[in-house]
């Protein structure tokens, strides 16, 4: 196992967030913030329901008054027990009763809410007949930053997270690749990030030959043979925090063509990643990796966002695309990962998890980046 288990988040960590998050609400406009089960329930007040059903759970933040957490009565306990309980005022509802006349009590009746992404239409629909003038907004547009900046516990997770697919990444070179099929690699990159201290596996990607032409090819059948490129991306959670890497390899020696290709994608990766710096916008860490993809001809080829933030979950804002004109801040944490796919060819893409520092970026996955050779 890599790493060593951090320790826990207290209840003046998950204080200290709700409060943050209430003023970041105010200062957006909003009258607060409405959190649903979900990554931003449990980053918030450290509370994740055994099951999440159809029965309304929901936080209430709002600059004026303490958080509130409303349950169904039966799991009480469970939210009675999170490491968060001590910051908030729990109430509950029974089964038979109307949650949501329950919920109207908390809201202001004509306030703008930040709404967590993950709330069911069933809830936000039945909010909105309760309270009629009320107005919502997805938390990913409402205040996209509000999990992007990490502290030093959480840069820690990641940091490890990150180790942790590394030694996965060395281990799988190890493997044979020729005459398996893809799912038989995932497997293994699967078992390796257990191995290696992952409790939760999200995505194990091996995409050889033409579907690694396929960005979101995940794997198949397809068994792989030498002279194959093959994709590697994988990543999961490791302590509660994301893990997300990407190494092409390939079967045997590659043609000059494929040592090109994949030396044009190092060669972005590697400019976006000294483009990183607090007050540079994040479409700008996309533009300098697409644009030495085109300057090589291979820009109609680059089909995708160049990153996406990390942390309770794999994916999450911030965005390194065209538009996104947030600027990066030290503590945000993201992925540099451009790509060239050639259809009915190969495909190859590099990725690291990178967080800005005071002044550039920093990897958080350290394994080569040349294109490996693998059996």
């Amino acid at each position: 196992m890599t790493g060593t288990t951090p320790p826990a988040f207290t209840g003046q960590d998950y204080a200290a967030r709700m409060a943050r998050a209430a003023r970041d609400a105010a200062a957006a406009g909003l009258a607060g913030l409405l959190v649903t089960p979900g990554p931003d329930l449990e980053w918030l007040c450290g509370y994740r329901p055994t099951a999440i059903t159809e029965r309304l759970t929901l936080l209430v933040l709002a600059p004026d008054s303490e958080p509130r957490l409303l349950v169904p009565v039966l799991e009480r306990p469970d939210a009675e027990a999170a490491p968060g309980a001590g910051a908030l005022r729990l109430s509950d509802w029974r089964d038979g009763e109307n949650p949501y006349t329950a919920a109207a009590g908390l809201l202001r009746h004509d306030g703008r809410y930040g709404v967590s992404d993950s709330t069911w239409s069933l809830h936000l629909l039945e909010l909105q007949e309760a309270v009629p003038l009320t107005k919502y907004r997805p938390l990913t547009y409402a205040l996209p930053m509000l999990r992007a900046v990490k502290d030093e516990h959480e840069l820690a997770r990641l940091a490890s997270a990150g180790a942790a697919a590394d030694a996965t990444y060395g281990d799988i070179l190890s493997v044979r690749f020729a005459g398996r099929r893809e799912t038989e690699v995932a497997a293994d990159l699967a078992r390796l990030l257990r191995e290696h201290g992952h409790s939760q596996v999200d995505f194990t990607v091996v995409g050889s030959g033409p579907n690694g032409a396929n960005p979101h090819h995940e794997a198949g059948e397809r068994v792989i043979v030498t002279g194959d490129m093959v994709v590697l991306d994988f990543g999961g959670l490791k302590d509660g925090y994301g893990s997300d890497t990407t190494r092409t390899v390939h079967v045997g020696e590659p043609t000059d063509e494929e040592r090109e290709v994949h030396d044009i994608v190092r060669t972005a990766q590697q400019a976006a990643f000294e483009a990183v710096r607090p007050g540079v916008a994040c479409q700008e860490i996309d533009r300098v990796a697409r644009a030495v993809i085109r300057d090589a001809g291979f820009g109609e080829y680059f089909i995708h966002r160049t990153g996406h933030g990390i942390g309770v979950t794999t994916h999450e804002p911030p965005y390194m695309v065209e538009g996104e004109q947030q600027p990066l801040v030290p503590g945000m944490c993201f992925s540099i990962e451009p790509g060239i796919y050639l259809p009915g060819r190969f495909g190859v893409r590099v990725e690291d998890i990178v967080t800005c520092t005071d002044d550039a970026g920093r990897r958080l996955n350290t394994t080569p980046h040349a294109m490996a050779v693998v059996e």
